[in-house]
């Protein structure tokens, strides 16, 4: 059911969605409405489920029919300004892959992939507005709002448990694409330095090497080097917040354009006369079991054209300086 039409509408409950309490379920379904709201009118019994009141902490069943009142009608004009909805339809050239159990994108650099903190748009909340009759869409993993590359959302309930599974068993090979300053030495093959996480003054995430932080390992394979930079295979064994950009940092080897972890100076400038504008840190590939075949699935995301003429032109300039 199109959750964006004015109106009563009514919800199927299906065994993915079965077993979550009704105030969760109506809360991410309906993504944008105050919580005060979603509680007023469950209290009121302006929802029902099989024509029946529910308190807020009744639990879903399969085959349910939940009723949605008009007051809960929402568009995506109410939700997303016009620039947002920009950045909404361009998820659509985004989705590298499809099916009845996954979706999966190249997320561009500079889109979060949820809301919060100020922001009213995300990768997910934008998913949501383009597939209202979707009725589950939730994120596998993240990736930095800088960050671009794979990106995993399940489209079943079973397809999210399954995953998480397997991140949780590292059985999920994620690698990445970072341009680090200087000449990246080939024996530094594992970076396993604990990360410890802090919040600052403005909330901002601030990650630290610290022996009292948690086990970190990432594996580093040089793919490619230039005059003042090594491109690099970074594939993560832990999936810490900033795990890459911090170990490349502690490596001495910070990522291009990456300002909370050390890149300046003149390796940054000449990034710059190569149209560099972002942090070059990509998810390139993803490897992992279908959570429906069971079959060993791999999906690659290629570089955007700022990431790609980059490269094109440090090897311009590479050759010049032989």
């Amino acid at each position: 059911m199109n959750r964006n039409k004015l109106g009563v509408h009514f919800i199927n409950i299906s065994l993915d969605d079965a077993g979550q309490r009704i105030d969760n379920f109506l809360l991410r379904y309906l993504k944008g409405l105050p919580k005060s709201i979603i509680y007023r009118i469950v209290r009121k019994g302006e929802v029902r489920v099989n024509k029946k009141r529910v308190r807020p902490i009744y639990k879903l069943q399969n085959n349910d029919k939940v009723r949605v009142p008009p007051v809960l009608g929402l568009n995506e004009k109410q939700m997303f300004t016009s620039t947002e909805m920009a950045k909404v339809h361009s998820l659509n050239d985004a989705v590298l892959y499809e099916d009845d159990y996954l979706l999966i994108l190249n997320k561009p650099s500079g889109t979060a992939v949820h809301g919060g903190s100020g922001l009213t748009f995300g990768v997910i909340e934008g998913l949501r507005a383009l597939n209202p009759d979707t009725c589950f869409l939730e994120l596998v993993h993240r990736l930095d709002r800088d960050t671009s590359g794979v990106l995993l959302v399940a489209k079943k309930r079973s397809a999210l448990f399954a995953l998480h599974e397997q991140l949780r068993a590292k059985s999920m090979q994620k690698d990445y694409l970072a341009l680090v300053r200087g000449q990246w030495q080939s024996h530094v093959k594992t970076v396993t330095a604990p990360l410890l996480k802090n919040i600052c003054n403005r909330g901002e995430r601030i990650v630290r090497v610290s022996n009292d932080g948690k086990p970190s390992e990432t594996r580093f394979k040089v793919e490619e080097r230039f005059t003042l930079a090594t491109l690099v295979r970074a594939s993560l064994v832990t999936g810490r917040t900033h795990q890459i950009r911090v170990h490349a940092q502690y490596a001495g080897h910070p990522i291009a354009f990456d300002d909370r972890y050390g890149d300046s100076g003149r390796f940054k400038q000449k990034l710059k006369e190569c149209g560099l504008n972002r942090l070059f840190l990509h998810a390139v590939a993803l490897r992992f079991e279908h959570p429906d075949s069971g079959k060993t699935f791999r999906i690659t995301a290629p570089l955007d054209a700022t990431l790609h003429q980059c490269l094109l032109h440090l090897r311009v300039y590479h050759k010049q300086q032989q």
